[in-house]
């Protein structure tokens, strides 16, 4: 297991637990060891077509890559709706 941080921006944050809502919407979590970031999205069911800037300790991720990148101990996932 490791330790990372999510970051749900916006309105995705009401996909967070309602205690953490009322924080700076980021929760820190224990994930497996081959976990995604993508996995970590689906877990917090967040809709893939909201899911529209995913960020990996800042650098975005190409959809693609989302399913791929293994997450490491420390990593901060932040995702980002579409913004108009």
């Amino acid at each position: 297991m490791k330790r990372i941080r999510l970051k749900l921006y916006a309105t995705l944050g009401a996909y967070l637990p309602s205690e953490v809502r009322r924080g700076d919407r980021t929760a820190q979590l224990e994930v497996a060891d081959d976990a995604t970031p993508d996995q970590v999205i689906h877990d917090f069911q967040v809709p893939e077509q909201l899911a529209h800037m995913v960020l990996l300790n800042g650098v975005y991720l190409q959809p693609t890559e989302r399913g791929r990148s293994l997450l490491q101990e420390g990593d901060t996932l932040s995702v980002w709706p579409k913004i108009r």
